[in-house]
């Protein structure tokens, strides 16, 4: 029985699941590609959100600045392998404006920023706005989803809420670990448990056997 996030943690990180992967586990960690790709990724398959990401680096367009100026259907068109490329295009244009206007520059936002002000923001979740905190700014915010969710109603826990479920997460891991560690275990938490939950899913049913 896995009795905190701490253990988790310990019996997944034995499992090296994290190999051949990028060393944060999210591509470009601390770069403001993540912040594009936070909005991309929602309802979507990551590979089809790299096509979109190959499509915007190609114009130069995961840089803060450049992205502030792209007309909105020239955006749509590139994002278009993502899905949903008419809504996000909206959510990615008015974050980017937002981020300059309060900050000026990225350097500033990911310094500054929190999540309240990540949640005013339209079509930033809970979810999308922890994914910008943890892997974009490089913070002390564990992301939870569905993996998540699914692994640990495998493990026979259950939680009521997102806030809830990243709590038990979270408070696991702070009693183990100094302030300056947590933003990297946090990150690697959360890409431990995806890929476990996908190396270990059949028919959606998560087989936990291993970290028993």
């Amino acid at each position: 029985m896995i009795l905190d996030a701490y253990q988790l943690y310990g019996r997944l990180q034995k499992q090296d699941l994290l190999r051949g992967k990028p060393p944060m586990w999210w591509p470009n960690y601390g770069s403001f590609e993540v912040v594009v790709g936070a909005i991309l990724t929602q309802n979507a398959n990551w590979k089809r959100v790299e096509l979109s990401l190959e499509n915007l680096r190609s114009q130069k367009l995961l840089e803060l600045e450049n992205l502030c100026q792209i007309d909105t259907q020239e955006l749509q068109r590139l994002i278009s392998p993502s899905g949903l490329y008419r809504a996000k295009a909206e959510y990615i244009i008015q974050l980017a404006r937002a981020i300059q206007a309060s900050f000026s520059n990225f350097e500033n936002f990911c310094a500054e920023v929190n999540r309240a002000w990540l949640l005013k923001q339209k079509g930033i979740g809970l979810e999308s706005a922890d994914s910008i905190l943890c892997y974009a700014c490089k913070k002390d915010a564990m992301v939870v989803d569905a993996y998540t969710k699914r692994l640990l109603s495998a493990l026979e826990r259950e939680f009521e809420s997102y806030s809830a479920l990243q709590a038990w997460c979270e408070e696991g891991l702070r009693v183990h670990f100094d302030a300056g560690e947590l933003p990297k275990v946090f990150a690697l938490f959360h890409g431990m448990i995806v890929e476990f939950v996908k190396a270990h899913s059949k028919n959606k049913k998560v087989n936990v056997e291993s970290l028993k």
